[in-house]
């Protein structure tokens, strides 16, 4: 299978600001059907999130590219990485309150669900309670969703929507 990915890196510093531009570029952009963008954290002297847009066609790539090249970003062939943390991906938009796992794989790109800790997959009825922020990893060429067990025998994403900043009481 092709890809057809770009990088941007903008400089932003945060997963929450990350996701919020890549949502308004998904906008402004009109993203086609079968797009995905993720979020790749940096390392090094200068830390920071990176995006990846996955396009389904090189002619949406070269649109995709021409145009965020207007808006005067700078732009890379390729994902920084294969571990991108999916934001925006086919059949995201359905995955808010709570569902078995079997319709959260069913109406969606995520391809597994795994728990935090346990061994194994969640059984196809276990509910998840998606708290509307369902934040997939790329992890050996599969889109995984970790969830942990929570309260009344469910299963929520492990990561929460709105994380209290560290040092925040500080």
């Amino acid at each position: 299978m092709t890809l057809y990915a770009l990088t941007l890196d903008p400089g932003v510093r945060e997963l929450r600001a990350a996701d919020h531009l890549l949502h308004s570029l998904a906008a402004e952009l009109a993203l086609p059907e079968g797009a995905f963008g993720c979020t790749h954290l940096v390392h090094g002297d200068r830390p920071r999130v990176a995006l990846s847009l996955t396009l389904p066609s090189e002619p949406h790539l070269r649109t995709t590219e021409e145009r965020l090249t207007a808006q005067g970003h700078e732009v890379s062939h390729g994902a920084p990485d294969a571990a991108g943390r999916a934001v925006l991906y086919p059949g995201v938009s359905s995955l808010t309150g709570t569902l078995t796992v079997g319709e959260l794989l069913s109406r969606s790109a995520i391809d597994r669900v795994t728990v935090l800790g346990g061994a194994g997959e969640p059984a196809p009825d276990a509910r998840i309670v998606t708290r509307d922020h369902v934040r997939p990893l790329w992890t050996g060429g599969e889109l995984v969703l970790t969830v942990m067990p929570a309260v009344g025998g469910t299963l929520v994403p492990f990561e929460v929507p709105d994380p209290t900043p560290c040092c925040a009481d500080h």
